[in-house]
């Protein structure tokens, strides 16, 4: 008899459906590639989206900043590579990356030393670059609105009493803005539990990326298999650990008294 599918029910060979308990769980968390996956995706996330998001609120508050030029260029630039579609996205640093194609590799060997960004201990800083290059333009648009939302008299009293444009930013603008920078960051750990695209379009260059890299690699590798049953437990599994992780980040911002 096959085994259940992801709800628990499965076809039996005279047909109908019977509930043989929790098979496809068990399976699913004691397959070392699927956890790994999501012990690696978690650990690539508590490194770079912290880091994105520093990376968002500075350009977000430069930009509001009051002598800033060329506000609506910097906007454009720092939002484009969002504009993007994903997968035209991978596609290019999938060239940037390749070790015979890729500029880098050319300029570091013209200077004395081999960059291969390709390898499997560069392969997560490789990724998360490609997702840092393409989400920081998002993050600093939500931060960036919640700034130029902010009451023009909170800030004209801050100016008033002598704090200046750092003071300003870092004890008054970024503590109210607090809650546009939760929000980037729910976002932000949802799509990293998401992971797929840029791992899924890299192995074309680099064929050391592991297929099940990401947790829904390792769904769509079982469903490629036939392992639908499988694939759906994962499924279920990746649900449960992407909403434990997003609304745990919630409660922890709330008991620390952050409003959202």
């Amino acid at each position: 008899m096959q085994l259940s599918s992801g709800t628990g029910f499965g076809p039996k060979a005279s047909g109908g459906s019977t509930f043989s308990g929790l098979d496809q769980y068990v399976l699913a968390l004691t397959d070392p590639a699927f956890t790994t996956s999501i012990l690696r995706v978690i650990i690539l996330g508590v490194i770079q989206v912290p880091l994105m998001l520093a990376l968002a609120l500075s350009l977000a508050l430069l930009l509001d900043a009051r002598r800033t030029i060329g506000k609506r260029s910097f906007n454009l630039i720092y939002f484009m590579p969002y504009a993007i579609p994903g997968v035209v996205s991978a596609l290019m640093w999938a060239f940037l990356v390749q070790p015979s194609l890729s500029p880098f590799t050319s300029i570091a060997k013209a200077l004395g030393f081999t960059l291969d960004m390709t390898t499997p201990f560069a392969i997560p800083f490789t990724i998360g670059n490609m997702i840092t290059w393409g989400f920081t333009g998002y993050n600093m648009i939500i931060m960036y609105s919640a700034l130029k939302a902010l009451p023009a008299e909170v800030l004209e009293a801050a100016t008033i009493d002598g704090a200046g444009p750092w003071r300003t930013a870092w004890a008054i603008k970024v503590p109210l803005i607090r809650p546009a920078v939760v929000m980037a960051s729910v976002f932000s750990i949802i799509g990293t539990i998401q992971l797929y695209t840029e791992p899924a379009i890299l192995r074309n260059s680099a064929p050391t990326v592991d297929p099940t890299f990401s947790p829904v690699m390792a769904v769509y590798a079982a469903v490629m298999s036939n392992d639908f049953n499988g694939a759906a437990a994962r499924s279920v599994i990746l649900a449960l650990v992407t909403l434990v992780l997003s609304f745990g980040f919630l409660k922890y911002q709330q008991r620390r008294g952050g409003a959202f």
